[in-house]
């Protein structure tokens, strides 16, 4: 097995390539530039509430975590923030990435959420907790017991694990979510919008990021 890799992206940030199933982790058109878009300007920004809990799946480099937090802190806002990540990657190379780098304002921030302890919700300050689950969506050995505002369904690719992106999979995410909750994804393929749509949920294309067309939002009915 070929060890991950950091690659920079377009502008400038930070990913990780796996060769095994030849994939990133974002866009290598831009890391933090598509992860912006999709998560918190088409997602986070859409919930109007100044106590917001919200679900990922697929922590990854925890670059949307720091997003969250990020703008936690700039809006003064409470965000619970709840992550599923099935493969945990090392920290030692976490810390290479360029969001680590001492020459980022947000070492600090993106450093705490890495060091908090797995399983154990962690307060990082008084705008922003975590709690991070290392758990397989497709056969749950955890409970999430919270009212989730909005879902991060950050998976890789439809083309490369088809089975995460499966009805089964949403129709749970649907339970989870508080009755006007909403889940955004950067994929827009054909079997995501169908799945979706048969699990509940009313299922609305947006604008891409640079070198994407369309993502999708789809709101609890």
């Amino acid at each position: 097995m070929i060890d991950p890799q950091i690659v920079k992206t377009a502008d400038g940030s930070d990913t990780i390539y796996l060769p095994e199933l030849d994939e990133t982790y974002h866009s290598i058109f831009g890391a933090v530039q598509e992860a912006n878009h999709i998560f918190i300007e088409n997602g986070l920004k859409f919930i109007k509430k100044n106590s917001i809990t919200v679900l990922e799946i697929g922590f990854g480099t925890g670059l949307n975590a720091l997003l969250t937090a990020k703008y936690a802190i700039e809006n003064d806002l409470k965000i619970e923030f709840i992550t599923i990540e099935k493969f945990p990657l090392a920290n030692e190379l976490l810390v290479q990435l360029s969001y680590a780098n001492h020459s980022n304002p947000d070492e600090m921030l993106f450093r705490k959420i890495h060091d908090a302890e797995w399983e154990k919700p962690t307060i990082i300050n008084s705008y922003f907790s975590v709690q991070k689950i290392k758990g397989d969506i497709l056969n749950p050995d955890f409970e999430i017991n919270k009212e989730i505002d909005i879902i991060f369904f950050d998976a890789f690719a439809p083309s490369k694990q088809g089975e995460i992106w499966d009805e089964k999979v949403f129709k749970l995410l649907y339970q989870y979510l508080n009755m006007d909750g909403i889940l955004v994804t950067y994929s827009s393929a054909g079997i995501v919008k169908r799945a979706l749509r048969t699990s509940g949920f009313n299922v609305k294309r947006l604008i891409g990021p640079p070198g994407k067309h369309h993502i999708l939002l789809a709101s609890k009915l």
